[in-house]
């Protein structure tokens, strides 16, 4: 009998992990939100979801064509179906489609969010909050998505590659192992073990380029909608530079809360078996990420709205709690208020919203134990 897991988001990640998981064995249920279903009924319409064999003359990964078990617009009837729950969704998704889903949960199930972004800390808050605090179930950060992917048509993917492997990290981190045992037979790469969701999340690699590279060649990017090969057109010599000294940041918070972090080239070449001497290489050689031209053509783009606002705002916070400076990542995050007008230190993912504000760096990886 294979392993039920309900899909929750109907995205490029969310049908992308529908297609992988049935095609890796797995019975699949795909939800998709009011407003946000349409996908669904291209579904039904085709029979299932297709990966293409190539696009835009680009020679793609995993195609094929594979019927969804059930597809559901109702959220009980999706929790119901299965007790390992997957959501490849964007983060600002998170807390609502959690409020949405607590009534309708119970004991032993496992949330795995992709990617985590400390999402498991916010929503174990709200589930307090909210007085289900005698509910047991087991979050689980995923440090991104497994798939670089795109739907292209109805029902349609363009499935560009994928990680050799993907770190997780459980909240509580005592059940990460017993959280990759359930999780594993459906997903279709090895699932690695990190120490915990607070390791998870400053170990997601949109970290080191998405905000910063987007920041720095907005002009270019607005002025030309886009029209770039991302990673090899927007990585530059000094602008890899620029990015050098943001890990260096990223690793010096690290190190303040007792985390070995994996430096941005080591982790790179691991995930997808290369071999470059730089990261300035890696984005310009890298053939998953270089196969199709797709860049930002605004500061409204995931890529500041998310990467900027849930993984650079945490490692702020992380560092301010630590005595630590960090002039790249801050001003970087200033210039994005500029560019959307906000104030991503107050709306970004906050250490008050993980429920972690008042405690030492200590106590914060003491709770995630």
């Amino acid at each position: 009998m294979s392993t039920r897991v309900s899909v929750i988001g109907s995205g490029n990640a969310g049908l992308t992990a529908a297609y992988h998981f049935t095609l890796h064995g797995a019975s699949v249920c795909l939800y998709g939100a009011t407003g946000f279903d349409q996908p669904l009924t291209d579904i039904e319409q085709q029979g299932g979801i297709e990966a293409l064999a190539s696009f835009n003359d680009v020679e793609l990964t995993y195609a094929g064509k594979q019927a969804i078990d059930k597809v559901s617009r109702d959220l009980k009837d999706t929790l119901d179906y299965a007790d390992l729950l997957v959501l490849p969704v964007p983060s600002f998704a998170q807390e609502p489609l959690f409020i949405d889903m607590l009534p309708h949960l119970r004991d032993g199930q496992i949330i795995m969010l992709m990617p985590g972004n400390y999402g498991s800390l916010v929503l174990n808050r709200i589930k307090h909050e909210q007085g289900y605090g005698h509910l047991d179930i087991t979050f689980v950060d995923a440090i991104s998505i497994p798939w670089a992917t795109r739907i292209v048509g109805p029902a349609q993917l363009a499935i560009l590659g994928m990680k050799a492997f993907l770190p997780v990290a459980a909240f509580p981190a005592n059940r990460t192992q017993q959280a990759i045992d359930a999780l594993q037979p459906v997903m279709p790469l090895p699932l690695t073990p990190l120490s915990n969701v607070i390791e998870a999340g400053l170990e997601n690699i949109n970290f080191g380029g998405h905000p910063l590279l987007t920041t720095l060649n907005m002009g270019l990017l607005e002025n030309f909608d886009g029209q770039f090969n991302y990673y090899k057109d927007c990585c530059s010599i000094s602008t890899a530079r620029a990015a050098a000294v943001m890990e260096s940041e990223r690793l010096a918070v690290g190190n303040a809360l007792g985390l070995t972090l994996k430096p941005e080239l080591e982790a790179m070449n691991a995930l997808y078996e290369m071999d470059c001497t730089s990261v300035y290489e890696v984005n310009r050689t890298s053939e998953t990420h270089g196969k199709l031209n797709s860049a930002p053509n605004s500061a409204g783009n995931r890529y500041i709205t998310e990467d900027a606002a849930y993984l650079l705002v945490p490692c702020y916070e992380m560092a301010q709690l630590a005595g630590l400076e960090t002039p790249m990542i801050t001003s970087c995050l200033h210039i994005d208020n500029a560019y959307n007008d906000t104030d991503y230190f107050r709306t970004g993912r906050t250490l008050k919203k993980m429920g972690l504000d008042n405690l030492t760096p200590a106590e914060i990886i003491d709770f995630v134990a």
